[in-house]
């Protein structure tokens, strides 16, 4: 059964989406009228249920959130379509499907390694990520994706960009590009904040050849009772003044 209420736009734009996590939401909420967090993680099994909504609204098509009362009669949220007038032009039509080409461009412009993590991959497990997040700057329409405007990252540290971002009070309000340029989910190799807060971060990867030393820092730091960032912080104090 379909809901006659919905935008005959919305449903032409809901056809065109194949992608499994996306169409489960849209196919529910044209038969029932809304989906909720609860329904994501109970009947569906997304114990992340925001994460589905955003697959969404990265296919162009607006949801909007509001609150109702769970089995329970906690106050949970729930998702229902939106008004597409009201959706930003560069939006419209969702998110770009990247090219096996433009890959190529991204690798051969930054290698086989995640951006933020520093880490070398196989280049399949490499996934194309916008620098500015596709919620703040959207893509564009009718032109070529310009490389230098994303970077490859692993899906690890894709997941904790991802978490950064939805927490972030410029993704979640001012959407400010300039902001999100000069953060370090952005440009990891020059920043001045993350997510808005006063923080430096290093990646510091022990490769094999390098174990011996990571565990004779660990026993160090347990010795200490701290932490392996703690300990070496104290040791870098004691370094340079």
């Amino acid at each position: 059964m379909t809901n006659k209420k919905v935008d005959k736009r919305i449903l032409a734009l809901c056809k065109k989406v194949t992608a499994k996590r996306a169409r489960v939401v849209i196919d529910h909420i044209i038969k029932h009228g809304f989906i909720t967090n609860e329904e994501l993680d109970q009947t569906y099994g997304y114990n992340h249920p925001p994460r589905a909504a955003r697959d969404v609204r990265e296919q162009g098509i607006p949801l909007e959130t509001f609150k109702v009362r769970s089995k329970t009669g906690r106050s949970i949220a729930a998702y229902r379509f939106g008004n597409l007038d009201q959706i930003e032009a560069h939006k419209l039509g969702g998110r770009q499907v990247f090219s096996k080409e433009f890959k190529k461009t991204l690798l051969d412009l930054y290698g086989e390694r995640c951006n933020v993590c520093k880490i070398t991959y196989d280049q399949g497990f490499l996934q194309i990520d916008h620098r500015i997040p596709y919620q703040v700057v959207g893509d564009p329409r009718g032109e070529d994706p310009n490389p230098v405007d994303f970077m490859l990252v692993c899906n690890t540290c894709n997941r904790q960009k991802s978490w950064s971002c939805e927490h972030c009070i410029n993704w979640l309000t001012k959407k400010n590009s300039e902001i999100c340029n000069t953060c370090f989910w952005a440009n990891p190799e020059s920043y001045s904040h993350i997510g808005e807060r006063n923080l430096r971060r290093i990646e510091l990867i022990f490769e094999e050849i390098d174990l011996p030393i990571f565990e004779a820092l660990t026993r160090a730091a347990l010795s200490e009772k701290m932490d392996i960032g703690q300990y070496l912080k104290t040791i870098l104090k004691s370094k340079i003044k």
